[in-house]
């Protein structure tokens, strides 16, 4: 694992804030980090106490050379701010829920598949909720283990879920043929894994749809509210003891809060009719998802944690009365403010009268916001060629990434001090569905990913996450070893 040291950071960047906030969305072992906790407000987890390290991070990256002629862009990452925020959950849900009540924070692994990061979540207490063999694999290799882990996915394949049985997983099953299947496989012997039923409770979705798992045609769970579809349910669990889980999963970028809090206490709801139905505690755990919006306006962390456990808490008392253990299952809350992707301004120029700076990050790591900026903008924080905070008064300009479509743009007409070749910019919110999540337009390499803390003598000291791609691993990847197939076969 490779390691870097650097110097001292410098003040609070100039940023001007993209649309965002509520409804809008927008490291292993050894790796450093802060304050190993941090509840809402506590060290570590702060808008100021964010920005600061931030800036220190972007200016050793530059002094470092993590940045620069030849590695243009990077993802780095706020190993503090990762441990404030699970703290920050931790304490938010003990804040609310009975003594002794069995509780799992599971991390959406799809929000940020990096195996350092989900070792370092696991470290905190956090879980995996996985939703592929390949995410089950990543939470296996980050030492997470399998009474840690959740399996949800619409399209589990017989083999999926002869794997999750055999390591004890948890199940959710999707709908009546994957509980078929799961019939089948529990047929012979009482299952070690703990199995539910994911439920759609279809209160309606959020302003961005392509998000919204709660509508009334969405993909995942039995929809509640079809005909027959209730009964249904709970003759499933009533014809089957060993189903022990309700799943359900409203929230999404984009989903007012209460709006959440509805589709869980409609899985509340059926979890106590279930339960009435069989005579005993069958259904003994409440997996009620994850979705909190994440607020890409501004440094602050909000809604918290905090201010949805106890909305929660209101709607659904019984939820945190001890009588149900409780599975959790976020993901961009936990990780989008604690990244951010640093770019060199490659080139400046203007193109009918309005500045543009071309950069090196784009499509390939913010794929969401090139493609729909009106649901996915990003801030942009402008420094100078050394990595500190840029002065001037501001310009409007383009950011523009480096894929060969006109569309390419991290930003468009946004008023920063003006950038020139050599420095640098930073979309911070990264760190979850960014730049872990590489799209390979025009062959263009994955980033580095770092790691970032104190080194303990008044400067930052990052570490490898990710190895930044290297051009024979693209064209292995890319049939480089299978070159003659096609023309000697045919």
């Amino acid at each position: 694992m490779a390691t870097y040291t650097g110097g001292t950071g410098g003040r609070d960047a100039r940023t001007t804030a993209a649309d965002g906030g509520e409804g809008a969305p927008g490291g292993g072992e050894g790796i450093p980090g802060g304050a190993a906790d941090g509840a809402e407000g506590a060290p570590g987890g702060g808008a100021e106490a964010r920005g600061a390290r931030r800036d220190e991070a972007v200016r050793a990256a530059v002094e470092q050379g993590l940045v620069g002629p030849d590695r243009p862009v990077a993802g780095l990452l706020d190993v503090a701010g990762v441990r404030a925020e699970a703290a920050a959950l931790r304490a938010a849900f003990e804040a609310v829920t009975a003594p002794g009540t069995p509780v799992l924070h599971a991390f959406a692994v799809k929000a940020t598949p990096l195996v350092p990061v989900l070792r370092l979540l696991h470290a905190q207490g956090v879980g995996a909720e996985v939703a592929s063999p390949g995410e089950l694999a990543l939470a296996r290799a980050a030492g997470v283990p399998a009474s840690r882990i959740v399996l949800d996915s619409p399209a589990k394949t017989p083999a999926e879920l002869r794997e999750a049985l055999a390591l004890g997983v948890a199940v959710n099953a999707d709908n009546p043929q994957e509980l078929a299947r799961l019939d089948a496989l529990v047929r012979s012997a009482q299952p070690r894994s703990p199995l539910g039923l994911r439920v759609n409770p279809q209160v309606g979705g959020g302003s961005i749809g392509a998000l919204s798992t709660a509508t009334a045609t969405s993909k995942f769970g039995v929809a509640l509210r079809d005909e027959g579809a209730r009964e249904w349910v709970v003759r499933a669990y009533l014809d089957r003891p060993w189903l022990t889980r309700l799943h359900t999963h409203s929230g999404s970028q984009g989903m007012p809060l209460e709006l959440m809090a509805r589709g869980v206490a409609e899985a509340y709801a059926l979890a106590e009719e279930v339960n009435a139905r069989a005579g005993r505690r069958q259904v003994d755990t409440l997996d009620i998802g994850g979705g909190l919006p994440v607020n890409f306006a501004s440094d602050e962390q909000t809604p918290t944690y905090a201010r949805y456990a106890r909305l929660l808490a209101r709607t659904v008392p019984g939820l945190f009365d001890g009588r149900y253990g409780l599975v959790t299952e976020f993901g961009r809350s936990l990780l989008a403010k604690q990244g951010l992707v640093l770019a060199r301004v490659e080139y400046a120029k203007t193109a009918g009268g309005r500045a543009i700076a071309v950069t090196h990050a784009g499509v390939q790591v913010a794929t969401r916001t090139v493609y729909a900026p009106g649901s996915w903008p990003l801030r942009m924080l402008a420094y100078d060629a050394k990595g500190r905070p840029k002065q001037g008064p501001d310009v409007v300009q383009d950011v523009a990434g480096p894929a060969c479509f006109a569309g390419d743009l991290l930003a468009e007409g946004r008023a920063l001090p003006r950038l020139e070749q050599g420095d640098h910019v930073a979309a911070p919110d990264t760190g979850a569905y960014y730049f872990a999540h590489h799209y390979g337009y025009n062959s263009l390499a994955r980033p580095g990913v770092y790691g970032f803390g104190p080194d303990g003598a008044g400067g930052v000291r990052f570490v490898t996450v990710r190895e930044p791609q290297t051009l024979d691993e693209i064209v292995a990847e890319s049939g480089g070893g299978d070159a003659t197939g096609l023309t000697d076969a045919f």
